[in-house]
């Protein structure tokens, strides 16, 4: 009777053990889905910086390289000599602030010159006070900055002037 029973037995055993790790994949992927609710991006640039940045790279030729979406405080840095708050003060006003586009050099990526494409955002006051921040900031650290007008699209003529 034993040996009749025992394949059943194995089989449900099996079930059974398919039943709790599938369970523990809906429970493991429900829960990570609430701990960590994000999604990708479909695209790093909008249509008009991808347009540009196209335009550009084509004009310069591996004269420069270029880096999008660089966040502020990985091309300037808070001088030294200002104490624990003032540097943490400073520090916050550009650790969350991105530029457009970096122009590197091609074989040091030294900091050349910065870009920022100015949409119809750029228009509003809150928008301008940012912008006027990011301006001083790079002035201070020597870093040129050339802002363009954003646009659907671009001429090489137009990137190079």
């Amino acid at each position: 009777m034993f040996n009749v029973l025992l394949p059943h037995v194995f089989y449900l055993i099996i079930l059974m053990v398919i039943i709790a790790f599938v369970t523990v994949i809906v429970k493991q992927k429900a829960q990570l889905e609430q701990t960590y609710p994000y999604e990708a991006q479909q695209h790093l640039f909008s249509p008009a910086e991808r347009s540009f940045l196209a335009v550009l790279e084509q004009a310069v030729n591996d004269r420069c390289r270029f880096m999008g979406k660089v966040r502020l405080a990985d091309i300037v840095k808070v001088k030294n000599g200002l104490n624990r708050s003032a540097w943490q003060n400073a520090f916050n006003k550009i650790q969350s602030r991105h530029v457009d586009i970096v122009a590197c050099d091609p074989a040091t990526l030294g900091i050349r010159f910065v870009i920022e494409l100015d949409d119809s955002t750029h228009n509003q006051p809150k928008r301008q006070g940012r912008d006027r921040f990011v301006d001083y900031a790079l002035a201070a650290a020597g870093i040129p900055v050339v802002h363009v007008k954003a646009k659907e699209s671009y001429s090489p003529q137009e990137v190079q002037g």
